[in-house]
């Protein structure tokens, strides 16, 4: 299929962003609350949040929930945010008690870790009404019983073994919906797309990382003798700035 010339339009100060590899257009997606979600950064820098062109937010992290932290991140980012709610040190009414919260905040859906039990995600189902997503880290998951217990969407995340993993649960659930990792290369992404992921879920460069190139250009502008002084066409802003 021939590629379609997209128009792209972007602002001068904001050309320099993320951008996820551009193989993960080609899965079909998943539509939550009518937003067609193909990509999703796995992250919670906010600075990278709002300088990425994913479709939505994996906000998850390895510590308990906290509302006010999925309250920022929901309210600082342009596209839907799935929240996680715990799973293994957070769980029981607690995690119920976030999820509703997290609905609350705007979140498109809640996110439970691989050790959540089905009668704590059945609890969480009767007090949400927003997608319940259910982390498979390796194939002991019965899939049947998450399903049965209320999550709608599976999030497989089981390293190099995703595509197989994702392979085997798509071939016994060929309706499910599934985000899986990607992995580090378009290979490696393309790959999982095939084996029937719906969304990829992309792990973007830590802000250290990607400071890192731009520290190294300015290092060399320095050696260099370049400097950032006002540029030509800057006098009258300068003069207008005084009179305020």
């Amino acid at each position: 299929m021939e590629e379609r010339d997209i128009p792209r339009i972007t602002g001068t100060l904001r050309a320099k962003s993320l951008q996820i590899p551009e193989v993960i257009w080609q899965t079909k997606g998943i539509v939550i609350m009518g937003r067609r979600i193909k990509s999703v950064v796995f992250t919670t820098d906010i600075a990278i949040i709002r300088n990425c062109n994913a479709d939505a937010v994996l906000a998850v992290y390895p510590f308990t929930p906290q509302q006010i932290i999925s309250d920022t991140i929901i309210n600082a980012s342009s596209v839907p945010v799935l929240v996680g709610v715990g799973g293994g040190t957070t769980k029981g009414f607690r995690s119920a008690i976030i999820a509703k919260d997290a609905e609350a905040q705007g979140a498109f859906g809640v996110v439970v870790n691989s050790p959540m039990s089905n009668d704590n995600i059945a609890l969480i189902k009767k007090v949400i009404d927003i997608p319940i997503i259910a982390t498979v880290v390796n194939g002991s998951t019965d899939i049947d019983k998450r399903i049965n217990a209320g999550v709608s969407i599976l999030n497989v995340s089981a390293a190099s073994k995703t595509p197989q993993l994702v392979r085997e649960i798509r071939a016994e659930y060929p309706k499910v919906p599934i985000i899986a990792t990607g992995g580090p290369s378009d290979e490696t992404i393309l790959e999982t797309i095939r084996a029937g992921a719906n969304t990829i879920s992309y792990t973007p460069p830590s802000t250290a990382e990607v400071f890192k190139d731009m520290m190294e250009n300015y290092r060399a502008a320095a050696e260099a003798g370049e400097h950032s002084g006002p540029q030509e066409g800057d006098a009258a802003l300068i003069n207008m700035l005084e009179l305020i």
